[in-house]
């Protein structure tokens, strides 16, 4: 495959020297940009656009035409994984995701199986090779799944929740019944990002979007557990084959776990073997970067509501993080994001500041830093 361009994303999670801070943003393809609207509007749904790796290919790159982002990261769903195994999702217009068949017994448990991820969502596959084909090495193409924990939120509770109560009375009544939902889970979500892997995605993500709604102890011992099992099972290297440009080598395939709402657990996550740990908008990113230290890279974390500002305030907002993290040295590496997803309110112009203001500020910062040094 073509060699890459920017491969600064990729250094700063190897913690690796950068020239600037990377950025790019979760759900940085989506209904805040007008072009994604009018392609989804021609896919006739959302379903069918994630399951078209044409289309899926040409709204993960609508933002790279727009902005000078550092990665772009496939445009599917984290539901892909329970769909494939039959509990039939759908979208209601207004509700979000729901699930036909929700998991709440022991025969339903029972019926779980692993998906076969080259079959029942070779859909996923072609789309990143696709994508990989098309960004022609421009940026790095991330790939990425729900949690074991987030998944089995959707799955008991047949869609989105307010308050986990399907779940969280399984969890206390039959954690028994619990664990072996998230045993299949992990299973599936790690076969799921090696064929992503094998496919072109050149980094994973895991997101573990409910995992701050539990206890502590809960979170320990049916979340964190078994995205440890994940990250144990992935790929973390592959061999490129020779080019023009380069020799055959190992290639590095980073991984980011990122758990919403989890800032008191950071360095749990921090040592379950990931790349980089994702924080949101509650965490100081100066205290992760010294609670963190050597283990991982770090990842985040502007409020994504600081983009309904003006672009001057937007701006500020953006050293104030980059500020709080400091200048990256060996052993530390920093890629800007939000704390969350984008807003589908968020107006595109803000996010042109954001990246502008990130790329040139660090920079600054860099250079700010060698002259000090130098003294």
């Amino acid at each position: 495959m073509t060699q890459l361009i920017n491969d600064t994303f990729l250094r700063a999670l190897r913690r690796e020297p950068t020239e600037y801070t990377p950025i790019w943003l979760m759900r940085q393809a989506g209904r805040y940009l007008p072009e994604y609207n009018a392609t989804r509007k021609r896919a006739g749904s959302f379903l069918q656009l994630c399951k078209n790796a044409e289309l899926a290919c040409e709204v993960t790159l609508q933002p790279l035409e727009r902005f000078p982002l550092d990665a772009a990261i496939l445009f599917s769903d984290i539901l892909t994984v329970p769909d494939a195994m039959g509990l039939g999702l759908y979208f209601a217009e207004g509700e979000g995701p729901k699930f036909e068949r929700p998991v709440r017994d022991e025969a339903a448990v029972g019926r779980l199986a692993v998906p076969d991820p080259n079959v029942e969502l070779r859909y996923v596959m072609n789309a990143v090779s696709t994508i990989r084909g098309a960004l022609g090495g421009r940026v790095p193409l991330i790939g990425f799944s729900g949690s074991p924990w987030t998944l089995a939120c959707y799955m008991v509770e047949g869609g989105g929740s307010d308050d986990f109560r399907q779940i969280k009375t399984m969890l206390y009544r039959r954690p028994d019944l619990l664990h072996r939902i998230l045993e299949v889970n992990a299973r599936a979500v790690t076969d799921y990002l090696n064929a992503q892997i094998d496919a072109g995605a050149q980094a994973v993500m895991i997101f573990d979007s409910w995992g701050g709604v539990l206890a502590d102890g809960a979170f320990q011992r049916f979340s964190l557990a078994y995205v440890r099992q994940v990250v144990a099972g992935l790929k973390r290297t592959r061999t490129v084959p020779a080019s023009a440009a380069a020799p055959a080598h190992e290639e590095q395939v980073p991984c980011i776990v990122f758990t919403k709402g989890g800032g008191l657990w950071l360095e749990q996550i921090a040592a379950a073997g990931c790349d980089a740990v994702g924080v949101d908008w509650t965490v100081n990113l100066g205290q992760a970067r010294a609670r963190v230290g050597d283990r991982c890279a770090i990842q985040g974390n502007l409020d994504p509501m600081a983009l309904m500002a003006d672009p001057a305030q937007i701006r500020a907002e953006a050293q104030k993080v980059l500020e709080s993290f400091g200048v990256p040295q060996p052993g530390a590496g920093h890629v800007f994001n939000l704390g969350h997803g984008i807003s589908l309110h968020t107006p595109p112009d803000n996010v042109a500041a954001l990246v502008e203001a990130v790329h040139t500020y660090s920079r600054e910062m860099r250079a700010r830093g060698a002259s000090a040094s130098s003294l």
